[in-house]
């Protein structure tokens, strides 16, 4: 952990200093990331805001309460996390990011993912859920007003698994979306952690053996575990054949 914070801790001075776009004229802090360096999930927000820039901490504005209260509830602690922005530097009235922004923060966002190494990345919000879709060369739908469809899918590209998720200040703006957005938030609990069952489960010896794709094991075992067939039946204490693949279809291979 050590390495891992003197590297971040490069990276945030010249994040500090850095004056690669318009936006540093008119902050007041460029924020470097925060939380935990050895996290399994990174989250990666859109831009810092105004009681953000003026402290230089992430998420302790409005839009900060919310996540606390989205994480709280489904059983997340901050400390557990790493945090960031796609975009370093406050927005002028909080308004869109443009292009040229987005390309002047890129590599310290790339250098972030890259010293942290997070098994699962969770981008907040179209831009951040844009930008990381298009890094793990991942299709998205071309009208804006079908991006609420992926938040709450789990998708897996280059050895990570990214699960997009609506940033919290969107419900500042519409408060009747809580239920919905608290479900989703609460599947980071779940992928926070390795199935319980999996040391012994046979889906592990069967891919240690070569018989089984590494999709299964990344996909449910080390990811979304809590819809895996098995480990429903298992929780149930109900039979469940050991050539039962996670989504409960049965592979005659697997012997």
């Amino acid at each position: 952990m050590a390495d891992k914070r003197n590297a971040l801790g490069e990276l945030n001075r010249l994040i500090r200093n850095c004056k690669n776009c318009d936006l540093s004229q008119m902050r007041k802090h460029s924020l470097a990331g925060e939380g935990n360096p050895d996290a399994r999930i990174m989250l990666i927000a859109q831009a810092p805001g105004e009681r953000e820039d003026q402290e230089g901490r992430m998420f302790i504005g409005p839009s900060g309460k919310v996540l606390d209260e989205l994480l709280n509830e489904g059983g997340v602690r901050r400390e557990e996390l790493y945090m960031t922005n796609l975009i370093k530097c406050a927005l002028p009235k909080n308004r869109r990011p443009k292009q040229a922004e987005i390309d002047a923060c890129v590599p310290f966002l790339e250098e972030e993912i890259a010293i942290v190494a997070p098994t699962v990345i969770v981008p907040l919000g179209y831009y951040a859920t844009r930008f990381i879709f298009s890094r793990y060369r991942i299709s998205t739908p071309e009208p804006r007003k079908e991006f609420s469809a992926l938040y709450g899918s789990l998708f897996l590209a280059h050895n990570k698994k990214i699960f997009p998720l609506p940033h919290p200040a969107s419900l500042l703006y519409n408060n009747t979306f809580k239920p919905a957005t608290l479900e989703k938030y609460r599947k980071l609990s779940v992928l926070l952690r390795v199935c319980k069952w999996f040391p012994a489960c046979p889906m592990k010896w069967f891919y240690d053996k070569g018989q089984l794709d590494r999709y299964w094991i990344e996909r449910y075992c080390k990811g979304d575990w809590e819809r895996c067939v098995r480990y429903q039946m298992e929780e149930q204490g109900r039979f469940h054949p050991d050539n039962m693949l996670p989504d409960g279809t049965l592979d005659e291979t697997l012997q």
